[in-house]
């Protein structure tokens, strides 16, 4: 179920959109943020709260890579493997992720903090390769970079950054 926290958060986004159908996206996010993927529990517990059916809701979860059907590590990393970013050298920075990660996409480690996803686009092709980590996109992307970024996120995990 939907905890009372996100029911509450999901209400007050009925004061900017037309209709609770239009609350959809924004709904599914809330619901990823509580149990950490759009399971069924959180299908069904979004579907019962905007009154719709559990096919229109998964219709949705399911059409957009943002949402994930399974758990996921801490960080979501996404490589955009579009035509754009393949020219720039997207391959070689996600060979570059998965060595450093000891895993492939669709992968997450050992220790839950990282998950490596494959997507077909991220919509930056100016500044290629481009990769995403949760909701922050990092572009013009080298090795270097790659390492920098991963660095970052291994000193925030470890609590020496703000959140």
């Amino acid at each position: 179920m939907l905890s009372d926290e996100s029911k509450a958060r999901i209400e007050r986004l009925f004061l900017h959109y037309p209709d609770k159908r239009s609350v959809l996206i924004p709904a599914l996010f809330i619901a990823q943020e509580q149990f950490g993927y759009i399971s069924d529990e959180a299908v069904r517990s979004v579907a019962q709260f905007l009154e719709l059916s559990w096919n229109e809701v998964w219709a949705v979860a399911s059409f957009y890579s943002m949402f994930f059907k399974r758990p996921v590590g801490r960080h979501v990393i996404t490589v955009c493997m579009n035509i754009s970013c393949m020219i720039c050298g997207a391959k070689k920075i996600a060979e570059h992720l998965k060595a450093k990660l000891g895993i492939n996409f669709g992968q997450t480690t050992s220790d839950g903090k990282f998950t490596l996803l494959e997507v077909e686009c991220l919509a930056s092709c100016g500044t290629a390769p481009v990769l995403q980590v949760n909701l922050r996109y990092h572009e013009n992307l080298t090795p270097e970079k790659v390492d920098s970024i991963l660095e970052e996120l291994e000193e925030w995990k470890n609590g020496r950054l703000e959140d």
